[in-house]
């Protein structure tokens, strides 16, 4: 098995950011949720965890159904019917995943501070956050229960329904990483 790197704080090195990250991620860990995670016994961090990978297949689970959906397969069912149940689902996966992702990170935030997985997971949640509040600017996706779409409104929502699957498929892939750094 090989060796597990050499934990080097990240706070030394010249960009100035790193020191902003590694003193959050050293306040985070200190903090009254971090003293808890680590105090509170083997099972805490297990059912916390546990959540977080529900929340986690939560959110994908919904977002896999939607993307596909914008994507153009199952273009027999009507968008809004598909968007109806997997938004909510998706959201409420998200709130779950966040909050119990804090909590994970907070057992051990600065030991994360020079993995470099964490620096591609937390980009890619930004960006499918970010595609989300595009997609709900889109003329396709506010007209969805109304009307027919045009054939640009669905290459925008296809667009759109692509980048969310590489934003989420990238943040799962990397925060299954850090671990194994």
């Amino acid at each position: 098995m090989a060796a597990r790197s050499t934990f080097i704080p990240i706070a030394s090195s010249a960009w100035p950011g790193n020191r902003v990250m590694y003193e959050f991620m050293a306040w985070l860990q200190a903090s009254a949720l971090g003293h808890a995670m680590r105090e509170s016994g083997v099972w805490t961090y297990g059912v916390v965890n546990l959540t977080h990978i529900l929340g986690v297949a939560s959110l994908f689970g919904a977002v896999l159904v939607l993307d596909l959906r914008l994507l153009g397969v199952w273009r027999n069912i009507a968008l809004a019917t598909i968007a109806e149940p997997t938004v909510p689902v998706a959201a409420t996966g998200f709130l779950i995943a966040l909050t119990s992702g804090v909590c994970l990170l907070a057992t051990k935030a600065t030991e994360y501070v020079g993995n470099p997985f964490l620096y591609i997971k937390f980009p890619a949640i930004g960006l499918g956050l970010l595609n989300v509040l595009a997609l709900n600017f889109l003329s396709g996706w506010k007209a969805r229960k109304t009307r027919e779409l045009s054939s640009h409104e669905r290459l925008q929502l296809s667009v759109a329904g692509g980048i969310s699957l590489v934003c989420w498929l990238t943040a799962i892939t990397a925060g299954r990483m850090i671990g194994y750094w």
